[in-house]
């Protein structure tokens, strides 16, 4: 073997031998251990070229920048080490990949602490239990029994999409807000993937917006609802029971959420249009004043035996 006969002593000899055994195995070439003959004293090593040769492997310009370009995308060790062997792999098989071809560097964060949990989960096919907080900081928490189909990024966020078992319906879960530890449940290989699943669009229908479905009309005070009016478009001034403002059009994508928002600017903003939009911010009125009084009449109630004594 080339490089061998410079070795000088034993010790150099076998560190080198190991060191090239390892690199072997991590290019995906199987040795096989055994002797020659029976007059061999000790074990030798071999390689079979027909347990591990591959047909001949032709990558256009593009298709190398693409494989060099994913091979840079991951900051994450447990994955920036598989892409590096691929790597290897393609260059052992005479197929040159330039790291350095084109101006663009790509990052894919997975530091999220549940990702790698996540990621074996969904490699050994096993079920997953862990809590998950809803809507971000302060929001409730949940616990989930999901079977994971795959983990996914979209716009610059990880998800895990699978089967939600407490819904009993598929569903997606950002990364971040799962809270460790992540506990696999149940066998190895228990979870099967759909075959005609999109793990891309379960997300992005969970994550992007509804499309505009309409348009609503409201009316602004002046001054006030900065924050609605950066939404919409200004139509033009407009005074509503004597008070100056501004008509403004906001494009209708969720009755719910829109008059959530509305309502929640009290006589601030009127709704001009539509008529169901409207009704919506008057039940959140609504449900808004029998809540609060049920919180009075619940303290008054705990005051009487005090005023009373």
């Amino acid at each position: 073997m080339p490089g061998y006969a410079d070795v000088r002593g034993d010790e150099a000899f076998f560190r080198m031998f190991e060191r090239d055994k390892t690199e072997l195995r991590e290019l995906g070439v199987p040795l096989e251990t055994g002797r020659m003959s029976g007059f061999d004293t000790v074990d030798g090593y071999r390689i079979a070229r027909q347990d591990y040769e591959l047909g001949e492997i032709d990558l256009e310009p593009d298709e190398a920048a693409a494989v060099a370009l994913a091979a840079r995308l991951w900051d994450a060790p447990e994955l920036a080490a598989p892409a590096h062997g691929a790597l290897v792999k393609l260059r052992a098989a005479g197929v040159e990949v330039d790291e350095e071809q084109g101006r663009v560097q790509p990052r894919v964060r997975a530091a999220d602490p549940a990702f790698a949990t996540l990621l074996a989960a969904v490699r050994a096919g096993q079920v997953v239990t862990f809590e998950h907080q809803r809507g971000g900081i302060g929001g409730p928490v949940q616990r989930r029994t999901v079977e994971p189909w795959g983990v996914v990024s979209w716009r610059g966020r990880w998800y895990l999409s699978g089967f939600d078992r407490d819904r009993q319906a598929p569903r997606s879960f950002r990364v971040s807000r799962i809270i460790e530890p992540v506990t696999p449940v149940g066998p190895p290989g228990a979870v099967t993937v759909p075959a005609d699943v999109d793990l891309v669009g379960m997300v992005r229908v969970g994550v992007d917006p509804p499309p505009v479905s309409g348009t609503a009309r409201v009316w602004v005070a002046e001054g006030r609802a900065n924050g609605l009016r950066r939404l919409g478009a200004l139509v033009g001034p407009r005074t509503h029971r004597g008070r100056p403002g501004d008509e403004m059009e906001l494009g209708l994508r969720n009755v719910d959420t829109l008059a959530r928002w509305l309502a929640g600017h009290g006589p601030d903003v009127a709704v001009l249009g539509p008529d169901h939009l409207a009704e919506a911010v008057r039940a959140n009125w609504a449900a808004s004043a029998a809540a609060h009084g049920a919180a009075q009449g619940t303290a008054q109630d705990a005051a009487e035996p005090l005023a009373r004594a």
